[in-house]
């Protein structure tokens, strides 16, 4: 799961993936057109952003007509979520043991 997450994290290390999951929770389901009038960028570009965020399971697609609607992937952020408490328990178990040894 360890090794998920960090893909998840890289996955949104980029700014412009980041604003698409931003977009995504904001606004709910859209398509690629949808999204790319948002951004800078080409359609394309936005399309391999997707297909990146797709990949670390944070969004998910579906085919409507010939378009594809993208939605955020509530389990996809589960593991994220779970690395995130994980990492805190340890860090806060890590200062509480230096603060019983003084």
């Amino acid at each position: 799961m360890e090794t998920y997450a960090y893909l998840q994290l890289d996955a949104l290390g980029d700014p412009t993936r980041r604003a698409i999951v931003q977009l995504l929770l904001q606004e709910g389901p859209a398509s690629v057109s949808h999204i790319a009038d948002g951004f800078p960028i080409s359609r394309p570009a936005v399309s391999q952003h997707l297909r990146v965020l797709k990949e670390a399971g944070l969004v998910a697609d579906e085919a409507i007509g010939t378009r594809r609607i993208y939605h955020l992937n509530p389990h996809g952020f589960d593991s994220l979520r779970a690395y995130f408490e994980q990492f805190w328990s340890e860090a806060l178990n890590a200062f509480q043991q230096k603060v019983e040894e003084q």
